[in-house]
């Protein structure tokens, strides 16, 4: 295994950060050591919780206030930061019981928004691995500033080899990262870093079985983010495989919608806004939360 020394912003370097295992894999830290959308940082900038996934639940309309008003897109800004978090805190309210000397671990944590929320709710250690040195650079920098160091931490590593004892975990999750890897190799990690009755969550999109096969759209997002969306059917197979038992299958696709169709009337939109919103309202596409017990 080769290894790279990677620079950080303040002209220190970070750990010695092991090479991508496969040839996607180095084309995934690429996109995202260049990704600097401003969707992801302006919302991130609302209050210093930096995420990389989207939102839930129904928009406040009050609180937008007047179309015309120069404060406008600052007030749609927060309030689309207001739904991701609300995501977040949904992931995190099916963690189950997490006592302040557990370890979390956080798989595809990017700049590490997850990992401060649960460490502030829980007051445990959060670990995250991401492939993107850029990413985990920011994320303990974020964590020095707020004085969690010591609880909360990013590591560039690949999730499927996670740096984590067997059994060493309480709680694990996937928040959006799980469409970047195989299933069944991704399972069979976090089964062996959980302890026998620890709690497993993703939340993901996923392609519907019912609609037959992934429609243009999905193929669309799938473009987009050069990743590889799987079936709601390929979830549950896979951790069936893997001793992770299902606890709660949620379906958050009527909640996300809201989030999608604010974000489209934004500045921050990206192009793929259409393809998101046309594929939750023809049915072939879903915003699921998986919660499960490893056993």
């Amino acid at each position: 295994m080769t290894h790279t020394e990677i620079p950080t912003a303040t002209g220190a370097a970070s750990a010695f950060i092991p090479a991508p295992a496969t040839p996607y894999q180095g084309d995934i830290a690429r996109y995202w050591n260049a990704e600097a959308r401003p969707v992801n940082l302006r919302l991130g900038d609302v209050d210093g919780l930096y995420h990389h996934h989207y939102g839930i639940g129904d928009v406040d309309h009050a609180a937008l206030g007047d179309t015309e008003d120069d404060g406008y897109e600052k007030r749609l800004i927060a309030e689309l930061h207001r739904l991701e978090s609300a995501q977040a805190d949904v992931l995190l309210d099916h963690l189950g019981a997490v006592g302040r000397d557990d370890t979390l671990v956080d798989a595809g944590c990017g700049r590490g928004g997850s990992m401060v929320m649960a460490h502030q709710r829980f007051g445990c250690r959060v670990e995250g691995v991401t492939l993107s040195a850029k990413q985990a650079d920011f994320a303990n920098r974020r964590a020095a500033e707020l004085g969690i160091a010591d609880h909360v931490r990013a590591q560039v590593r690949n999730m499927l080899a996670m740096p984590f004892e067997t059994g060493q975990a309480a709680a694990s999750w996937n928040n959006e990262s799980s469409m970047y890897v195989d299933l069944q190799d991704l399972f069979a990690e976090h089964s062996r870093v959980l302890r026998v009755g620890g709690r497993y969550v993703t939340v993901t999109g996923c392609w519907n079985p019912r609609y037959g096969q992934p429609s243009k759209w999905v193929s669309q997002i799938n473009a987009h983010f050069e990743c590889n969306i799987h079936s709601r059917r390929e979830y549950l197979r896979a951790m069936a495989d893997n001793r992770l038992v299902p606890q709660a299958v949620v379906d958050l696709t009527a909640e996300t919608l809201p989030y999608w169709e604010l974000r489209a009337t934004s500045s921050l939109v990206t192009g793929i806004e259409e393809a998101f919103i046309n594929s939750y309202r023809d049915g072939s596409f879903q915003y699921l939360l998986i919660a499960a017990d490893r056993v």
